[in-house]
């Protein structure tokens, strides 16, 4: 299923922002879920391959055409340094031993190369003013958020160089919500943030407003959503 036209732009911007990085033109994405950013990178030239543990979701990519391994990135043993740019969207906090899954990112990346992750921020507005009622602490599905800090750290341990760590995002309605003494699942969580984002990226004032909202939140490090750009040494 195609992704939807406000995401597609959305993620062929994300992709454009990878073009300084390409060498070899070889891209992985690690648990790419339904593939679309592995799409995006495919319409601009990417030569493409993801790891992903559900079996739908890689009988899914294969038919399209993308070179997918079903396991682990450990399970997959691609070679050293044979990649330009990794990505891990939503991954590093379902991970206990989060070093071991940058330590093999850092493998299979080149020197200079490119790690793109995204992940819940322990220290933004709603999980300071949600605590534990917050939809994203959902163990054993997530088992660790991180601050700003303390993945800048984990990343120059792994063999990073940390790039920018935005903190952005913010789900108002998951607030409101609490306010009026209700609770929000995970999956009514995210329908609203696709909502909301598909209201703001619609128009071309809509994004500014958007942009300028996330540089607040990440100067105050306040954002719900961690973005990750950091270089292999």
């Amino acid at each position: 299923m195609a992704a939807a036209p406000f995401l597609s732009k959305r993620l062929n911007r994300i992709v454009k922002r990878f073009q300084p990085f390409r060498r070899s033109g070889r891209l992985l994405d690690v648990g790419f879920g339904g593939g679309d950013l592995l799409d995006a990178a495919q319409r601009a030239g990417w030569r493409v391959s993801g790891v992903e543990v559900t079996s739908a979701a890689v009988e899914n990519a294969r038919r399209r055409g993308i070179d997918a391994f079903h396991g682990t990135l450990a399970d997959a043993q691609y070679e050293a340094e044979s990649f330009d740019v990794v990505i891990a969207a939503e991954i590093l906090e379902h991970i206990i031993e989060a070093a071991e899954l940058l330590g093999e990112i850092r493998r299979v990346l080149r020197p200079g190369g490119l790690m793109w992750a995204t992940t819940p921020h322990g220290r933004g507005v709603s999980a300071r003013m949600l605590g534990v009622s917050w939809s994203v602490i959902a163990p054993p599905e997530h088992v660790q958020l991180f601050s700003v800090l303390g993945i800048r750290e984990l990343l120059e341990r792994s063999g990073f160089t940390p790039l920018s760590v935005a903190a952005e995002g913010v789900n108002p309605e998951e607030l409101i919500q609490r306010l009026r003494g209700r609770t929000m699942s995970a999956e009514q969580r995210i329908d609203a943030a696709y909502a909301l984002n598909a209201f703001l990226e619609e128009r071309p004032f809509r994004r500014a407003m958007k942009g300028a909202i996330n540089r607040v939140l990440s100067a105050f490090r306040l954002g719900d959503s961690l973005k990750i750009w950091a270089a292999r040494r």
